[in-house]
């Protein structure tokens, strides 16, 4: 287990405690005060707790060894898990739109001297939890940040909420704040859906230039050009390349010498996984991306005739 990876454990385990103490503390305090942004932010806090959860059960099982059953471990665990996670998000920022606009024709009484104390413990613990998982580059920790910045910032507009109320004795400014909270949630979510949902589907990377990529294996003396390849990410720090090699090098010493200089170029690329097929006969039909080939339903050219 990497150092990072421990840090991430620890700073998970750290905000999981952390956010159940003040779950139940936000919940009472939304129940008795009625502030609508209040109960979001403890429903919200509610689906922290399970993202954590989710988030420290991937970090831990990413760690698990592969097997014969498992021969890439449980590295998807973390990208299910911020799949999951940002689904939650949304159905939960879709509940506080649907409540907020409920409450806006007729806002129920708030308690003001209730809601404040307990926004400002919730704003304080947010942050603080917030900044320490800020800055790892695991999927599901950043899953989990987004949940938690998403609470950080739902915390300082309950606070500016309740000084309105103070104020103005206007009430419709929780719910109000709850749909615009809501948006914010919604909109965080999207990203991470996008992102975890591409890994899931095998997408290419999108930080990733196909074209150099290519560029960069085929200017390696000895390689006459590239072909079938299919490059995806297994996690969010680790993708996996397929590719098939053209050479006219026959001996196997030299073969190798030019295998570890591919290798070792496309580990800037965060190719840490690759199986490349070397051919001293190139197939003059071969494409760099091909469709995977189904020998029950092969695949005909425009001349009728099968690959």
């Amino acid at each position: 287990m990497g150092e990072n990876q421990k840090n991430d454990i620890s700073l998970v385990k750290q905000a999981l405690i952390l956010t159940v103490i003040f779950l139940t503390i936000e919940a009472i305090g939304g129940y008795l005060s009625g502030s609508l942004s209040l109960i979001s932010d403890a429903f919200h806090m509610l689906s922290d707790v399970s993202a954590l959860l989710l988030t420290f059960g991937a970090l831990r099982l990413g760690q698990t060894l592969p097997s014969k059953e498992r021969t890439f471990g449980y590295h998807r665990v973390e990208t299910t898990t911020a799949f999951a996670n940002a689904c939650i998000l949304v159905l939960i920022g879709l509940w506080i739109l649907w409540e907020a606009f409920q409450r806006i024709s007729a806002p129920p009484p708030i308690q003001v001297s209730l809601m404040l104390p307990v926004a400002f413990i919730g704003l304080i613990v947010n942050l603080y939890i917030a900044l320490r998982l800020h800055g790892s580059h695991d999927l599901s920790v950043k899953s989990a940040y987004l949940h938690i910045l998403a609470d950080t910032l739902s915390s300082a507009a309950v606070i500016l909420a309740g000084i309105w109320i103070m104020v103005t004795g206007e009430m419709w400014v929780d719910p109000v704040l709850s749909l615009l909270l809501s948006v914010f949630i919604i909109g965080s979510a999207l990203p991470v859906i996008r992102e975890s949902g591409a890994i899931l589907l095998q997408f290419a990377p999108r930080d990733i230039d196909f074209s150099a990529l290519i560029a960069d294996i085929e200017s390696i003396p000895g390689v006459g050009g590239v072909h079938n390849v299919h490059v995806w990410s297994l996690c969010s720090h680790t993708n996996v390349l397929d590719a098939h090699i053209f050479t006219c090098v026959e001996n196997m010493a030299d073969q190798e010498v030019i295998k570890q200089e591919i290798k070792q170029r496309l580990e800037k690329y965060r190719v840490y996984h690759s199986t490349l097929e070397f051919e001293c006969n190139e197939c003059k039909d071969c494409s760099v991306v091909q469709p995977f080939k189904d020998p029950h339903n092969s695949t005909k050219g425009r001349n009728g005739k099968g690959h």
